[in-house]
């Protein structure tokens, strides 16, 4: 019977709210209570639970392996009680917040300009999107989901294909007009080639000659962080860039930009994957709408 006078849940709201919100101070200025209280709720937690969650000290607090532990499964938990209390109720669409990492260059081109159209079959949920190119880590940066490009490395993420897209090289017409337009890969050594400077497997741009693959380096002349940087240089004129093809699909359409050697293109494709902590069974209904309508849009 004591277990049933422990507010389990209200325990687990209380340590989520402080770990979302970075401090005792700030989650207490959320929930109404005085720092005191929460600071004591969470510290009758870990002695209830007979582990060390947190680190405190002057500057702040650490989550502890057990405390990055219990954060994933009371988020979890919390989850599915609200599911369970709209699924009796009239008001059971997907609702609360999504938090998206994504890369710049499918933020900028993708995700954003489909926002929109997604808050007008969702209005319950509020995205907070933040647009990187650092891989981060979903639970330090308390992300629900990330988009990632190109081969996933192995981990206990669960992943979910949202399409895939070509590469194609571009040029803006200034840029082609004075160094002219490349007809071979041999032709390309007096261009610039710029490339991603965090990218190392991106160092080689390769090319179909004579039935062979071919690949050429990138030039060390211009390298920048991520495809949206090598987009605004290559639209400035400043040389030759090697990016997705849905990134400059309007440019190429509005003449800004022009696709070079497409005829020795070899296809090649970058895969797009949005990454997750929580297994399908867990999945909060808010989660899972985002991954169906991104995942059902694909790339184009």
């Amino acid at each position: 019977m004591a277990r049933l006078e422990i507010n389990r849940s209200g325990e687990m709201e209380v340590f989520v709210r402080v770990v979302e919100q970075e401090g005792f101070s700030a989650a207490a200025r959320t929930l109404r209570m005085t720092p005191s209280a929460v600071s004591k709720l969470v510290a009758r937690l870990e002695a209830r639970l007979g582990a060390r969650l947190v680190h405190r000290n002057t500057r702040g607090f650490q989550l502890t392996s057990e405390g990055c532990v219990f954060y994933e499964r009371s988020v979890q938990v919390l989850a599915e009680m609200d599911e369970a209390e709209r699924g009796v109720t009239s008001h059971d669409a997907p609702s609360g917040r999504v938090r998206i990492n994504t890369n710049v260059p499918y933020g900028t081109h993708f995700l954003l300009p489909q926002v929109p159209a997604f808050q007008a079959r969702y209005p319950g949920i509020r995205l907070d999107i933040g647009l990187t190119d650092q891989v981060v880590d979903l639970l330090e940066d308390r992300a629900d989901v990330a988009i990632r490009a190109g081969p996933l490395k192995s981990s206990n993420l669960i992943a979910r294909r949202l399409g895939e897209t070509r590469k194609v090289i571009v040029g803006a017409p200034v840029y082609l007009k004075r160094m002219g337009t490349p007809k071979s890969a041999a032709e390309l050594e007096r261009h610039t080639r710029m490339g991603a400077s965090h990218t190392p497997a991106l160092e080689h741009w390769p090319f179909v000659e004579r039935g062979t693959t071919v690949n050429v380096p990138v030039s060390g002349a211009l390298f920048a962080s991520d495809g949206e940087a090598l987009r605004h240089l290559a639209l400035a004129g400043a040389g030759l860039a090697r990016i997705a093809a849905f990134q400059v699909r309007d440019d190429i359409k509005a003449g800004r930009l022009s696709a070079v050697l497409e005829e020795r293109n070899p296809g090649d494709t970058v895969v797009f994957h949005a990454v997750y902590l929580d297994p399908a069974r867990h999945l909060p209904a808010r989660i899972r709408a985002f991954l169906d309508y991104f995942g059902e849009l694909g790339m184009g």
